[in-house]
């Protein structure tokens, strides 16, 4: 609580210097949310948990089309920003920075460098290439935060605009021998392309996600605490694929599609835990999306399922199956140009199967996720 007001302190101190530094504005969100859900590993047991969040935004503009943001939450844990009360005996909600960024947005191009948000939840695109066996409903935003570090560059060609932003993916620090030169090309790096254009009032966003230095892939089939996969450690995965908006009948839908592959031999020497050397890694996988939303109401179906030939996975290819529902209804309490107050019913619904139960753990007959959140943002 201590260095959560210290930050806002410091925020408000900024916001308030000299007219010679550049206007900071502040603002951000809380919420509230009660959610019961299956015990872990058990999907019969029941339990409770009350949960809050803060996240804390902070916007600068430089003039001349030149900006910086940054945005401070929790990041304890694997739980997106959110606290449990009472979990683990302790209640220290710890404010770090999750994202800040600074770039140039001009008529025809706009860059940016920093922790970039990706807006996964709406992307599945970094959720299919490293969690390829799509176990978290929504990881790349639970696990990873929903921000990677890296640079964007997007101009316009056409009708559409041609984004490419360069991710690094981890920092590894492999059995090379000093001054052997491969320390940069140790870590891991990846290329995401798109190409966002419309037909008419259809809205395409074709993408390609490419890991181009060797790095890790976290295959995890269930629960945060239930037996995982080996860590394929050292390939080279690709992602293709779309989202589609269209609407229709006063709703708008979105649908997505992707594919992956990752391929390669597993190298020897200081590996990460759990990967094992030597290993052939082959697996591939997709994911399609069906999303709708009419005013206050949206809802998804995800479809996963991914194949794995890996060589360091016991008992020979192995098959998961995902699917995943997400609903929600947002009731707007108040609304002003100072802020908002919502409470928001959410539902969510995962099904995942290891069809040659290797690792003993399937959602029986699924897990439900009941929400309810009170939101105010400022």
């Amino acid at each position: 609580m201590k260095k959560m007001l210290s930050l806002a302190a410091m925020f408000a101190a900024l916001s308030y210097a000299s007219p010679a530094f550049a206007e900071l504005n502040f603002g951000g969100d809380a919420s509230v949310r009660l959610r019961d859900w299956g015990g872990t590993g058990s999907p019969t047991a029941d339990n409770v948990a009350w949960q809050y969040r803060i996240r804390l935004n902070a916007a600068a503009d430089l003039g001349d089309g030149y900006y910086f943001k940054a945005m401070a939450t929790n990041e304890t844990g694997q739980s997106g920003g959110w606290q449990t009360v009472g979990y683990g005996n302790s209640e220290v909600y710890n404010l770090q920075v999750s994202q800040f960024y600074f770039g140039h947005n001009s008529s025809c191009d706009h860059y940016v460098i920093g922790r970039l948000p990706l807006n996964s939840v709406n992307n599945p695109v970094f959720d299919l290439t490293l969690y390829p066996s799509q176990p978290f409903d929504i990881p790349t935003a639970t696990i990873n935060m929903d921000r990677v570090f890296g640079a964007n560059y997007g101009i316009k060609v056409g009708d559409g605009d041609l984004n490419a932003t360069f991710v690094v993916l981890d920092n590894n620090s492999k059995a090379d021998t000093a001054k052997s030169g491969d320390g940069l090309l140790n870590d891991g790096y990846a290329l995401q392309a798109s190409y966002k254009f419309n037909i008419g009032s259809v809205t395409l966003d074709p993408q390609i996600l490419t890991v181009l230095t060797k790095s890790d892939v976290w295959y995890q089939t269930g629960d945060s605490t239930s037996p995982a996969a080996p860590l394929h450690y050292g390939i080279r995965p690709f992602t293709v694929g779309t989202n589609v908006a269209f609407p229709l009948a006063g709703i708008k839908f979105t649908a997505s599609g992707f594919y992956t592959r990752g391929s390669g031999t597993t190298p020897g020497g200081a590996l990460t835990a759990g990967a094992v050397p030597g290993a052939k890694v082959d697996y591939f996988g997709d994911l399609f999306r069906l999303k709708g939303e009419y005013g206050p109401f949206m809802c998804w179906y995800d479809y996963n399922q991914t194949t794995d030939k890996s060589t360091d996975v016991l008992g020979g290819s192995q098959v998961y199956t995902n699917q995943f529902v997400w609903a929600q209804y947002k009731i707007n309490v108040h609304q002003s140009a100072k802020g908002t107050f919502t409470i928001q019913p959410t539902f969510r619904y995962l099904t995942t199967k290891d069809h040659n139960n290797l690792f003993s753990y399937d959602s029986i007959g699924g897990r439900l996720r009941s929400e309810l959140w009170a939101t105010v943002t400022f």
